[in-house]
């Protein structure tokens, strides 16, 4: 199939790939409780549904296997290539403003709505690459298979499920990410901290902290109930903190408690510094109170020493480290939960090549440690593919013919589907310099975008599987 082909072919399809997103981008498919047929909720199994019975529209052949995944096959030969996306979202959050989170947009190109980019929308982009192979009749020896997984935001365990009971591709591709070619993914610990404390009376003191919605958003909002000092009291010392830190607060009286709402930016878990932590600046303004001396006034003093804010990097931890492949490490404090008793957090850190259990994890778990907190969690490796191999110079070459653009090998401090898939990488579908408010308010893609990855995408399944 040659290049004239595949264009004349996709002159005409825009509105067909902006409906078929938005029918999914119209699926609120965040986790919910397992049931038989949806072990991660009746959203994203809805979501699938959807997917597959586009799928089938399309010509394709369509499978769900038990609500883990669903695949869509282009003929029936043996697999040369894997494209790995997924239904599930991530929690919509507040601040948006163009359109409600499941109530797709289509403005001035840019399709609007969770799950545009990621990844509602370069999975029908790898659907339309699938069918624009199947209506040309282009001969091949080999199946191309679309996975289309429900859980890659809350662990992946569908793909293990999946991979479990499959063999893996030769070649496995992702379009969770950009272009051009990510062939290095971080590593990574989420560690626990837990602390817990008697109960106490004297005044002034917190009586309950909440902050975060996931362990992968570096969270916007955080709010804490203050008892014993009155909004008149905290505001001066609130000026001072958003000074130094970004992060606003606003106040109330409720059930004789002052409340106390931090405003930061959410943002990716493995691109921190991209946003402003809202649980960091709280505890930063909550160390600055006079509170009673006591168990909670010694987890946030703690807390407020090992990860301060704006301390993106693991510094005060002591971890802080980069390589020249995947960068540096990065630390995002996630969740945290207080109580009158004690305190559970999560942090979500991204490590790079260089890293070990021995310079990361241990030194983490003893600062934690030493500072009187429970730390529980494992480090997980890096994965990495030689930029040499066949695969990804065929990848290469074609975004370099149908962008114009340099073709590269990148590292990222996200998780994607093919980090323990051997030899995957990620590929697509955003092209660089492009903002697609992950994980954020107003999620958008750039439509133009999921046409020419439709087109390089089919494009390559003929070179892979001719």
């Amino acid at each position: 199939m040659t290049r004239e082909q595949i264009d004349t072919y996709f002159a005409d399809k825009e509105k067909l790939l902006v409906e078929a997103v938005s029918r999914l981008v119209s699926i609120d498919s965040t986790e919910g409780k397992p049931s038989p047929g949806a072990p991660f909720g009746p959203g994203p199994a809805a979501a699938l549904d959807e997917a597959l019975a586009i799928a089938a529209e399309w010509g394709l052949a369509a499978e769900n296997h038990e609500g883990y995944v669903g695949t869509a096959d282009l003929n029936g030969g043996e697999d040369a290539l894997h494209i790995l996306g997924h239904l599930d979202v991530v929690a919509p959050g507040e601040g948006w403003t163009v359109t409600r989170p499941f109530s797709p947009k289509f403005i001035d190109g840019l399709l609007y709505g969770r799950g545009t980019d990621d990844d509602k929308g370069p999975v029908i982009a790898s659907l339309l690459a699938m069918k624009a192979v199947k209506d040309l009749n282009v001969p091949l020896s080999k199946n191309c298979k679309v996975i289309m997984g429900t859980n890659e935001e809350s662990g992946s365990g569908d793909i293990a499920w999946y991979f479990a009971r499959h063999p893996y591709a030769p070649a496995t591709f992702s379009p969770d990410a950009g272009f051009p070619v990510i062939n290095t993914e971080k590593g990574g610990f989420k560690p626990v901290i837990t602390r817990s404390w008697p109960a106490q009376q004297e005044l002034p003191r917190v009586k309950w902290l909440h902050g975060g919605i996931r362990i992968n958003i570096l969270p916007g909002d955080a709010s804490a109930g203050v008892e014993g000092l009155t909004i008149y009291d905290i505001q001066p010392v609130a000026r001072n903190i958003t000074a130094r830190t970004g992060v606003k607060f606003t106040f109330a009286n409720e059930d004789g408690a002052t409340v106390i709402r931090a405003k930061g930016e959410s943002a990716h878990a493995a691109w921190p510094e991209g946003g402003n932590n809202a649980i960091t600046g709280l505890i930063a303004l909550l160390s600055a109170l006079p509170l009673a001396e006591g168990g909670c006034k010694e987890a946030l003093n703690g807390l407020n020493a090992l990860i301060p804010h704006g301390d993106c990097h693991g510094r005060a931890l002591g971890i802080a480290q980069k390589d020249d492949i995947a960068g540096p490490l990065t630390v995002s404090f996630s969740l945290l939960e207080i109580t009158e008793t004690g305190l559970e957090g999560r942090l979500d850190s991204r490590v790079p090549l260089c890293a070990t259990e021995e310079n990361c994890l241990q030194p983490a778990r003893a600062a934690f440690e030493g500072k009187g907190f429970t730390f529980s969690g494992e480090q997980g490796p890096a994965h990495h593919v030689p930029s040499d191999s066949p695969f990804i110079k065929t990848l290469l070459k074609r975004y370099e013919e149908y962008t114009g653009l340099k073709g590269e090998c990148l590292s990222t401090g996200g998780g994607t589907y093919v980090h323990n898939i051997p030899g995957g990488v990620a590929f697509g579908c955003s092209l660089p310099g492009f903002d697609s408010h992950l994980h954020s308010a107003d999620e958008r893609t750039r439509v133009s975008d999921l046409m020419l990855s439709a087109r390089l995408f089919a494009h390559i399944i003929c070179d892979l599987c001719e």
